[in-house]
């Protein structure tokens, strides 16, 4: 993998990172019912859709997808990758980490939570986002482990 597809890996993987972190805010605000940013000030009472359990999922996920792509982007020299292998790499990767998080956000915006296609519109994009994402971890899966395989065997 080049350099320059390493690169965006680790930019995209930021990005990712970045929106778990603010996913953090309402998942906090959501447990608390309240704003509340500064130390002894009480909080703006405030009403945050979703459960708690998908706020706290959207958090993760981006944090979790986030450190994939740094993750990846760190091992990828080690891989021996022909072909269109690493453009796939990369793209397989993107769309896991971009997959899972628009999803996770989705759910508690719209109430969904993506387990089957259909209950409303959001329910099934976020049904469509999961699936991509799932296959593009089967797909980067794959991959990683023959590119491995192909500099141990080296």
């Amino acid at each position: 993998m080049s350099d320059a597809l390493r690169a965006r890996l680790v930019a995209h993987g930021a990005l990712v990172f970045l929106v778990g972190l603010l996913a953090g805010f309402p998942f906090a605000f959501h447990e608390l019912g309240k704003i509340a940013l500064w130390p002894f000030i009480d909080g703006i009472p405030v009403s945050i859709p979703g459960s708690t359990r998908a706020w706290r999922m959207a958090h993760m996920e981006g944090i979790l997808n986030g450190m994939l792509l740094f993750a990846l982007a760190a091992v990828a020299p080690l891989l021996r990758l022909g072909g269109r292998e690493p453009a796939l790499l990369y793209w397989s990767l993107l769309t896991t980490a971009w997959g899972n998080i628009l999803a996770s956000l989705l759910g508690p915006l719209s109430g969904g939570r993506g387990l089957e296609f259909g209950s409303g519109a959001a329910n099934s994009v976020m049904y469509l986002l999961f699936v991509a994402a799932i296959v593009g971890a089967i797909t980067a899966a794959v991959v990683v482990f023959r590119g491995a395989w192909r500099r141990a065997a080296a």
